[in-house]
């Protein structure tokens, strides 16, 4: 966009305007609120403190991008409530690609905080109690949309109740995003839909286990061949774990109950699309599809190091033991944050404990792919 900048002498671009009327870039953009809606409490208080305008400005910066990323996850998700067609899918790859790129941002932007010292930052953190980022409402607000659950919360003395008690707006809205579809469970329900799992098609679920108790057959005959005792009995344990977890998606019993204990997401059948997908990627049909699952893995792999990255400046900078502003336990909660309980797709970090050689990947028929290119 260019900028229509009116020079002192007035001879160059007030010229170009002419008298086309419409908004200037300043006021288009609204700068003059974006610009000046940073408050400096130690200013007010006759202490200006110099880096507390660049903690505002950096934190305004991540609400912006918040609201852009939340943006573009309302509309993929609007795309993913409607049975989906092939021709939508590469409009759902662009939205959650630009979501990736904004979240690289987010992450490179704790560098910029880090620039302020510890001593820089006790100047002014008394001037934020009781602010926290706990009470982003935009960042909860993504998380629901995304698909993470109340259950797999870290246990905390924070709670939404308490945060935004007296804003029934904020509540009202949590509340929505909470009972409208996430991301995770569309997805979800598109894989269950995943072209090829009919036992009456191609029946890649059944082909499959038969290609694994077949492979796990021939590494056991080469495990019994080989003549060191140790060895043979280190292979043959190995291969009786990897029969155990192999076991666990064959058997919807186990799996289910491992859905019970929140180690799994994803119903039995969307796992199962989601396998096909991933041996099948390199086929026109299953190449976009295996795109947006790659693309839902960076989002959880994003937020995770924005996360990690956010422990670390905290540790450094109020250590493991104060609280935080707004009352939480500061680095000890967000420290707990970290783990797989956070990853809205944290089966499909795990699908590559199922993948077998190419060489066994049951092979598609001219007329399967005949059928999987017409549907």
């Amino acid at each position: 966009m260019a900028c229509p900048v009116r020079r002192n002498d007035g001879t160059q671009d007030a010229d170009q305007l002419g008298d086309e009327t419409g908004m200037l870039y300043g006021e288009y953009l609204m700068l003059d609120k974006v610009l000046g809606a940073q408050r400096l409490l130690s200013e007010q208080n006759n202490k200006p403190v110099h880096d507390e305008h660049l903690f505002i400005v950096t934190h305004q910066a991540y609400e912006l991008w918040f609201k852009q990323i939340i943006f573009e996850l309302d509309s993929v998700r609007n795309i993913f409530s409607e049975v989906l067609e092939e021709s939508q899918t590469l409009e759902i790859l662009k939205r959650l690609n630009r979501i990736v790129l904004i979240l690289k941002v987010l992450v490179d932007q704790v560098m910029i905080l880090e620039t302020m010292t510890p001593l820089d930052f006790m100047d002014f953190r008394n001037y934020l109690k009781p602010a926290s980022g706990f009470q982003s409402l935009q960042f909860r607000l993504l998380e629901n949309k995304l698909g993470l659950k109340t259950e797999n919360r870290v246990k905390s003395n924070m709670n939404y109740a308490k945060v935004f008690g007296s804003d029934e707006e904020a509540l009202n809205r949590i509340e929505l995003s909470e009972s409208q579809p996430s991301l995770a469970l569309l997805v979800e329900r598109w894989l269950e839909r995943t072209p090829g799992l009919e036992v009456e098609g191609f029946n890649f679920w059944g082909k499959y286990e038969k290609a694994v108790n077949m492979l796990l057959e021939e590494q056991k005959q080469i495990a019994l061949n080989e003549p060191n005792e140790s060895v043979k009995r280190y292979r043959l344990n190995d291969l009786e774990n990897r029969r155990e977890v192999y076991e666990s998606i064959f058997q919807p019993e186990i799996h289910q109950a491992l859905l019970n204990r929140g180690e799994r997401r994803f119903s039995h059948k969307a796992l199962q699309g989601a396998i096909l997908v991933t041996f099948y990627r390199d086929e026109p049909r299953f190449s976009q599809p295996h795109q947006i699952l790659n693309l839902l893995m960076d989002i959880d792999s994003l937020i995770t190091k924005w996360r990690y990255n956010h422990v670390l400046m905290v540790q450094r900078m109020i250590g493991s033991s104060q609280l935080g502003t707004g009352g939480s336990s500061g680095y000890q909660y967000l420290r707990a944050t970290l783990s797989d309980r956070y990853k809205v797709f944290v089966d499909l970090f795990n699908l590559s404990t199922f993948l077998i050689p190419r060489s066994h990947i049951p092979k598609l028929t001219s007329d399967v792919r005949s059928k999987l290119w017409h549907r």
